[in-house]
C-alpha cells in the first residue's frame, strides 16, 4: 500500500512541477502515473550504474555531478513516453530539481503516515 500512494504522490508532484515550470508537460494523469513509474525504474536500474562510471568527474566536482545524473533520468523518461515532454536539458535540470524536492518532500510524509499507522 505503501509503495502504491507514494507512486500516485509522485505522480502528482510530477503534475505540479509542470504545472509550476513551462519546460516540462504531461497531458494528463495518467502520463503523470507512468512518468513517475517510468522515472523510479530508471532511478532504480540506470542511475546506479551512471553514478558508477562516472564516479571519477563526480569526485572531481564533490558531488554535483549527481544533479547531471537526475537530469538525464529526467531527460531519459520523457524521451521514452509520449505523454510526458521536457524542452531540453536545462528544462530537465530544473525539473528534476524540483521534482527531487517534492519527492523529499513526500518521503518524509509517507514515512510519518505508515509508521503511525503501524505502531
Amino acid at each position: 500500500m505503501k509503495l502504491i500512494v507514494r507512486w500516485a504522490l509522485l505522480a502528482v508532484a510530477l503534475l505540479a512541477v509542470a504545472q509550476v515550470y513551462a519546460g516540462v508537460t504531461l497531458t494528463g494523469f495518467s502520463s503523470a502515473l507512468l512518468a513517475a513509474g517510468m522515472l523510479g525504474l530508471l532511478n532504480t536500474l540506470v542511475r546506479p550504474l551512471l553514478v558508477l562510471l562516472t564516479l571519477p568527474v563526480t569526485l572531481l566536482t564533490l558531488g554535483l555531478f549527481l544533479f547531471v545524473i537526475n537530469a538525464l533520468m529526467f531527460w531519459s523518461a520523457a524521451g521514452l513516453l509520449g505523454g510526458f515532454n521536457v524542452t531540453g536539458f536545462p528544462a530537465a535540470l530544473i525539473g528534476s530539481l524540483l521534482y527531487s524536492a517534492c519527492g523529499m518532500v513526500i518521503d518524509a510524509v509517507v514515512e510519518r503516515i505508515f509508521a503511525r499507522e503501524s505502531a
